[in-house]
């Protein structure tokens, strides 16, 4: 992979390649849409991912080419103008991140090439955006001897998509894929960015991604509404408990003052980040049980949370993970990423792989008109530098 990459960045840039990097993307084990509740999430890193080949220039120009957009071609511009433009399309993330790094007072004096390839489905997400971000952040980390902290580099991918996209997501992305381990889920407390790297054995079964192939603009969807109405139902609560955020509540402290939100939508939203966030912590003992059968149930509660309370999946998801639920061999299924779209992933026995592809496959596409696609999902480490 690396060499033809680095054959076509030395064809695009006319110049020799120095380092390779690579990024993963990341897929929520469970924990969906607490991240900005102040709650627990359960990612992992994922072989499916960013790469990049990157050399330092002379100038202070940066040139991007991304084998993903080639009709967008090289994308250039100056250290001198970082702002924000709509032209630069997907360039605009790794621009953030060289805007960010150099206002953190990284001495970045003189720009570089760089070369994209993702193996993330476009939009189907997987956290294609956090991927690139983070490998940007990597790559000036290692060009630039700047010795920023892997944290650092974490919270400046979140200020890219909060403040230059406009996208009001939480941490967990950028956590998830600066924090990896192979073979590892990252029991995450988004409140205060502790996080336990809890042991994903999962047996004679494997996480299978289902990708409905919708594609989902997250920009364009209804995550902001969310996250406004779980802020409202905080406030709410906040009349009468002294708490920071829902991911504070416990079910029973909940369920005691939910009267409080009175607005029945506003209490659905509220009830998913609370139970949801309990979910996390129960799928950790789970994991940490080898209790497989309960970790497939809570993905099960999951996903008819989301569903019913939070009024996230929609039908390409709902359908795909009805198909999947009800297949032998499978102990649990769920969407996982923001929603409205994208994929979902379950927990099905290695021997039984292609056959549930192949059933699941079949009963979307009658239902849906179009066929999904499916992706084994090998847990990864963090994003860095490919030694040659």
């Amino acid at each position: 992979m690396e060499k033809s990459l680095e054959k076509k960045f030395n064809t695009i840039f006319e110049t020799e390649s120095s380092s390779s990097y690579f990024a993963p993307g990341r897929i929520n084990l469970i924990g969906e849409h607490t991240d900005y509740n102040g709650g627990h999430v359960f990612p992992a890193a994922i072989s499916i991912g960013t790469y990049g080949i990157a050399e330092k220039r002379d100038d202070r120009t940066v040139r991007m080419y991304s084998e993903n957009f080639p009709e967008k071609g090289t994308i250039a511009f100056s250290l001198d103008d970082l702002s924000y433009n709509q032209e630069h399309d997907w360039a605009n993330y790794p621009k953030g991140v060289i805007k960010y790094l150099i206002e953190a007072g990284a001495k970045i004096e003189s720009g570089a090439d760089i070369l994209f390839y993702g193996t993330i489905p476009n939009g189907a997400g997987l956290s294609s955006s956090a991927s690139i971000e983070l490998l940007t952040g990597v790559i000036f980390n290692d060009l630039f001897k700047l010795q920023q902290e892997t944290l650092d580099l974490v919270k400046i991918g979140k200020r890219v998509e909060n403040e230059f996209i406009g996208v009001n997501s939480g941490i967990m992305d950028q956590f998830a894929i600066g924090m990896g381990k192979k073979d590892h889920a990252i029991l995450l407390d988004t409140n205060t960015l502790k996080y336990e790297l809890v042991p994903a054995a999962f047996g004679e079964y494997t996480i299978v991604i289902m990708n409905t192939n919708k594609r989902r603009e997250l920009a364009d969807s209804k995550y902001n509404e969310r996250r406004a109405e779980c802020e409202e139902a905080l406030h709410r609560l906040q009349t009468i408990l002294e708490i920071q955020s829902l991911g504070e509540l416990t079910e029973e402290q909940f369920n005691r003052h939910q009267s409080l939100i009175e607005y029945p939508v506003l209490i659905k939203r509220a009830r998913h980040a609370v139970t949801e966030n309990q979910r996390t912590l129960k799928a950790k003992a789970a994991l940490q049980a080898g209790d497989l059968e309960a970790f497939g149930l809570l993905l099960n509660d999951s996903h008819r949370s989301l569903q019913e309370d939070y009024e996230v999946t929609g039908i390409e998801l709902d359908t795909l993970v009805d198909f999947a639920q009800k297949q032998p061999n499978v102990l649990g299924a769920r969407m996982t990423g923001a929603g409205f779209g994208g994929c979902a992933i379950a927990l099905v026995k290695k021997e039984a792989v292609e056959a549930f592809k192949e059933a699941v496959s079949s009963g979307y596409k009658e239902a849906i008109g179009y066929a999904a696609d499916f992706y084994p999902a090998e847990i990864a480490d963090s994003a860095g530098k490919l030694i040659k």
